[in-house]
């Protein structure tokens, strides 16, 4: 039996909305220290790593490994409805294989959300080494990469030693975002510096929806090679979202 109860249900629905920018149905593994994802978008271009530790939650039980895969669309949907004075409790029994959010409040609401078979495929951690990497209030590049946005579908993402640059280019426009540490840039480390262009599609939901979830945001580079975002939730974790480059011609 796994049960949690979460006191801030706004975080949890950011967490999961966050996920579901990549995957329609999460498989979670949920043990004693907590809950975990790894999951590959359905085009393999970009990947969700998600940790939840214990302490992240108001009170915490899963005495024995469980998994629990369920379609996040549904689970939106019931936790959009959490009101901001309400507390979120939620279980799993593996045997019925139903999962059940309770909402205490005023009123007490409960839900039933069917689970899904799991599918036997493990995602290893990508084996990938970064040499450049910069930390910035994650509004900030949201932000940028919205302005590149509007000039192109995809966007180079360069890390130098003084600023990390966002550029974008059309036929007849172009567009170059410079971040520095005077303009926001809170650590910038570079081992070489490091270029790859990504398609804004992913980039854009991907940092739209981790800035919901965490103020700071650190990117890392290798050139022509996967970036990784990291999000860290304010109440503990991680949300990490690796995305596949574009290969450019010179």
């Amino acid at each position: 039996m796994f049960k949690v109860t979460v006191s801030d249900a706004k975080l949890l629905r950011n967490l999961m909305a966050a996920i579901s920018t990549l995957i329609e149905e999460a498989d979670f593994q949920a043990d004693p220290s907590g809950i975990k994802l790894r999951s590959m978008d359905p085009s393999h271009i970009a990947m969700v790593d998600f940790e939840l530790p214990s302490s992240a939650f108001e009170s915490y039980s899963c005495p024995q490994p469980e998994r629990i895969r369920i379609g996040l669309s549904d689970l939106l949907k019931l936790l959009r409805r959490a009101k901001s004075d309400e507390r979120l409790e939620l279980t799993y029994d593996g045997k019925s294989k139903r999962l059940e959010l309770t909402f205490r409040g005023k009123v007490v609401k409960k839900f039933t959300l069917p689970t899904l078979e799991h599918v036997e495929e493990e995602v290893p951690t990508p084996n990938i080494t970064f040499n450049a990497k910069a930390k910035l209030p994650s509004q900030l590049l949201s932000e940028a990469i919205e302005d590149a946005k509007l000039i192109s579908e995809s966007v180079r993402l360069e890390i130098e030693p003084e600023r990390l640059v966002i550029r974008s280019s059309s036929e007849l426009s172009s567009a170059s975002i410079e971040l520095s540490r005077d303009g926001g840039v809170i650590e910038l480390e570079v081992k070489e510096p490091s270029r790859a262009a990504f398609a804004l599609s992913y980039l854009s939901e991907m940092v739209k929806a981790g800035a919901s979830t965490s103020d700071l945001v650190t990117v890392e580079l290798s050139t022509n090679m996967p970036l990784r975002l990291s999000f860290e939730p304010p109440s503990g974790g991680r949300l990490l979202y690796y995305l596949a480059p574009r290969i450019e011609s010179e």
